[in-house]
């Protein structure tokens, strides 16, 4: 198996047409990687917070712990052990030229396993991204390489699975590779919307048009619009025969006959995947909780292979006759819905205006307050903001800030920026090393140590909202289920962790004196019993030491009996 592996191998490198043919996808090559028949909970493509989704997402029947096969004979040339992400993750090479990736894993094949431990306790660190020669763990397709789970950033159990050009890294649409998923359902319209774009899709906005069904085929009203440049998104989802909601694979946009705009979702790589921000509204998909989905390009959005070339979709009317719309959606197996419509120029209203404060899409900008300064760069922006930032005082008895707003949390970013503040007074060198950056874009936080340049404290982030610096001194703990000296007779220990400002970056825990393997399971930490603590073992001390955003860090002792 080895020889044939290894002559496959060589065969690929040399004709890379094979690796480079993307429009001939193998088909029946990759076998499903379940034992159950594979029923999509996502697809490839679907919108996701500041990502696209990089695969499919297979049911396990709300249960961990089925037996993931290998799609096809390969080796296994990477491994991920993560607190978010993929959580525990597989990657096995193909001699084909592509690799798959099975994710959020409970657990791999017994040898893997061990190996991965091994180095675990040779590194004392839990987290690890390991790389392998193809000799190493060769496997044959249908072999058990793992167990299914609910690890990393997964929100219930289930199977992420990814099919990559290797070459490349680009992620490819599996389901252009010939799974018997059976699906007969046409993707599923419930709105559309235009959009005034001789300045910006944000300001003011998307305008609703209602939408009508009857079978496939969907209508709206005349659409009379006040711009004579526009475009049109449309709110819709696909669904396989299983009922989740799924992301819709390929449009085309018409006006009187003619395609002024398509997008196809075939590939993408990771570094692109935060354009999906520039593919969506994105005001109404982080306020609103409303996945729509652009029909034209945005000034900054580069995500390549996605819609055609020169085909904007954005449309000036020139005149005020009646234009036919028609929008075409399409999912991978062909099912097909349409939506018919007519747009008309009537009068033509105020265009919004700019300020001193605008950034354009494509152009490097700072803005600067009295205290505050805010440097985007040139790939910061998908379309032209006017941008408002403001200081306002903050109540929080340990900031040494004011309140620094960046405008909206409802307008994205596709380039981190870099946020200069001032304190508002004279801070010790012990202050500085306890200041953090936090900013609040609504429904969460980031925290980041402040980098002290002079007097300015300075962080990079990604998402707008409200920011200001402040005084971490609390330090971060964890707590145990257990009575200190009490027999554990549990298969787990189980540790919560704690901090009140930003996270717990750094764990580390030692039995005894020795460091012990944790897995870190969100904000708690787990050690499930092995030959480091057997029953019958007698009384032990287990030392903690953890360290927060801010730097801060504990120590603390528990004892227990095995």
């Amino acid at each position: 198996m080895k020889i044939f592996y290894y002559l496959m191998l060589l065969v690929c490198f040399i004709n890379t047409g094979i690796v480079q043919a993307q429009n001939n996808y193998p088909q029946n090559y990759f076998r499903n990687p379940l034992n159950i028949p594979m029923q999509l909970a996502a697809n490839f493509g679907a919108v996701r917070t500041n990502h696209f989704h990089m695969g499919l997402d297979l049911r396990t029947n709300s249960q961990e712990n089925l037996p993931v096969l290998a799609a096809a004979e390969g080796y296994v040339s990477r491994i991920k052990v993560e607190r978010y992400g993929f959580g525990n993750a597989v990657y096995i090479t193909h001699p084909n030229g592509y690799t798959t990736v099975y994710a959020h894993l409970n657990k791999y094949f017994s040898k893997l396993d061990e190996y991965v431990k091994e180095k675990q306790y040779k590194d004392e660190k839990w987290e690890q991204d390991i790389t392998f020669q193809p000799g190493q763990f060769p496997v044959e397709k249908g072999q058990q390489i793992a167990l299914s789970g609910n690890t990393g950033g997964s929100a219930g159990p289930h199977l992420h699975f990814e099919i990559r050009d290797t070459k490349t890294e680009e992620c490819l649409n599996p389901l252009l590779f010939g799974f018997a998923i059976p699906d007969n359902i046409a993707p599923i319209i419930s709105g559309l919307y235009w959009y005034d774009r001789r300045f910006s899709t944000y300001e003011p906005g998307a305008n609703s048009i209602a939408v009508k069904k009857a079978g496939n085929a969907y209508t709206a009203n005349l659409v009379q619009v006040s711009s004579p440049e526009i475009s049109f998104a449309i709110k819709a989802v696909d669904k396989a025969n299983k009922g989740f909601n799924l992301g819709i694979y390929q449009t085309e946009f018409l006006m009187d006959g003619k395609l002024i705009y398509s997008f196809k979702i075939d590939k993408i790589h990771y570094d692109d995947t935060q354009y999906i921000n520039g593919c969506i509204d994105y005001t109404k998909f982080i306020r609103d909780k409303m996945g729509i989905q652009h029909l034209s390009d945005l000034p900054g959005m580069h995500l390549q292979n996605y819609s055609l070339p020169n085909l904007s979709g954005i449309i000036k009317l020139q005149d005020e006759n009646v234009h036919t719309i028609e929008i075409v959606l399409k999912d991978v197996k062909g099912n097909t819905s349409r939506l018919t419509t007519k747009v008309q120029l009537s009068k033509t209203s105020d265009k919004i205006s700019s300020t001193g404060k605008t950034i354009m899409a494509n152009e490097a900008k700072t803005i600067t307050t009295e205290n505050t300064e805010i440097a985007f760069s040139k790939n910061a922006m998908y379309d032209a903001i006017n941008f408002n930032a403001y200081e306002k005082p903050d109540t929080d008895p340990d900031a040494v800030s004011n309140t620094i707003v960046l405008h909206s949390p409802y307008i994205p970013v596709q380039d981190e920026y870099t946020l200069k503040i001032k304190p508002d007074r004279k801070l010790t060198n012990t202050e500085k090393d306890k200041t953090v950056i936090v900013l609040d874009y609504g429904n969460d936080k980031d925290f980041v140590k402040a980098k002290w340049n002079g007097d300015w404290a300075e962080g990079k982030f990604n998402r707008l909202g409200t920011a200001k610096l402040l005084i971490a001194n609390n330090l971060p703990s964890v707590s145990s289920g257990w009575a200190e000296g009490a027999l554990v007779n549990s298969s787990s220990l189980l540790l919560k962790g704690t901090t009140k400002v930003g996270d717990i970056i750094s764990f580390r825990a030692e039995l005894d004196g020795k460091w012990l393997r944790f897995t870190r399971v969100k904000d708690n930490f787990v050690y499930t019993f092995d030959e480091k603590c057997p029953k019958g073992s007698g009384s032990h001390t287990l030392k903690v030491t953890t360290i927060n955003t801010a730097g801060n860090t504990n120590t603390q002792t528990f004892t227990f009996r095995r």
